[in-house]
């Protein structure tokens, strides 16, 4: 059965997408990625090395060939520096398929919704396809998409926070309003999380701190891999109705 995760025209076939902060160093994110079955890596721009040749690269770790590297603007707190960011990854490896984040404040790390839609239409003129870091707000989401944003990504909780899905009732209408991949960003803690958000009907999940900051993270990337693939299934095959009383498993029928 082919159920493949799709963005701007290009194929997947894990719906989990795994940042590369906050590991003890290169060799571990490395390790971390193989076991989770990432295809696709976030990389921060401003805070990992990948210019700099005297010091570890993260190319040297994980293969650009091979895992699909996605820059973002982690660290950007206006328009113009995620702008020049998301710049200067084209110029150095002509990336084009970019995760933007504007962030609004420094303590509770949300989205500045204004200044992310300013920059999602500056960004799909120039060429860029854009998947999006957004509150849940489904009148923002859908803004975004009308903004020429190539997928949604709307936070579960403050980012790195672990506290979960806090409001499945705008992530479902976020869900239902849109075409475009729809992959929950920022606040997952655990493999539980993972599969409530693939069963809400999202398309993807992304996870950095619950795997590069568990007491085990590579025991604990296997465990997402596995959440992700298990909330898919789920949701794909269609669950029971929910009913206020109880319904026999068999019928009454040739009771003797």
């Amino acid at each position: 059965m082919k159920d493949f995760f799709k963005i701007a025209n290009k194929k997947f076939k894990s719906r989990l997408i795994v940042g590369t902060g906050k590991y003890k160093n290169f060799s571990e994110c490395a390790k971390a990625i193989k076991y989770s079955g990432a295809e696709i890596v976030t990389v921060a721009v401003r805070r990992v090395n990948i210019v700099d040749k005297k010091k570890p690269l993260l190319m040297d770790y994980i293969n650009p060939k091979k895992i699909t590297y996605l820059p973002n603007t982690a660290g950007c707190f206006t328009s113009e520096d995620a702008l020049r960011t998301l710049r200067l990854a084209r110029e150095i490896g002509g990336w084009k398929l970019v995760k933007l984040e504007v962030l609004g404040d420094k303590k509770n790390l949300f989205p500045d919704m204004i200044e992310t839609l300013r920059s999602t239409e500056i960004l799909s003129k120039e060429g860029f396809k854009v998947m999006v870091y957004c509150s849940d707000d489904p009148l923002m989401a859908k803004r975004l998409e009308d903004s020429g944003a190539v997928a949604i990504m709307p936070l579960a909780a403050p980012i790195g926070s672990g506290l979960g899905i806090q409001n499945y009732t705008n992530i479902k209408i976020i869900r239902s309003q849109t075409k475009l991949p729809v992959i929950i960003d920022a606040g997952i803690g655990q493999a539980s999380d993972a599969v409530i958000a693939m069963e809400l009907g999202c398309d993807g999940v992304l996870i950095n701190t619950a795997i590069a900051k568990a007491k085990k993270p590579f025991q604990m990337a296997q465990a997402m891999k596995y959440a992700v693939i298990a909330g898919r299934k789920s949701f794909v095959s269609g669950r029971i109705s929910k009913n206020l009383h109880g319904i026999a498993s068999t019928t009454n029928k040739g009771i003797i």
